[in-house]
């Protein structure tokens, strides 16, 4: 996935406003204790990062 489709997902899924605050603020243990922001920059996959939030965030499979 690239980050560009990520970020249009987080987005159209949170709005632009709450999906950068939870990027940036939300520290999750399935990305070993780093935010969005900080797993993306230490080279996880945007891919598996979406998946991340996504089960957090309880997103239903068919809306992933």
């Amino acid at each position: 996935m690239r980050l560009t489709i990520f970020w249009e997902r987080m987005a159209e899924r949170f709005g632009p406003a709450y999906a950068d605050s939870f990027a940036r603020d939300h520290v999750m243990a399935e990305l070993g204790g780093r935010t969005v922001h900080e797993a993306l920059a230490a080279g996880w996959d945007a891919k598996d990062v979406w998946r991340a939030v996504c089960d957090v965030m309880g997103i239903p499979p068919e809306e992933r």
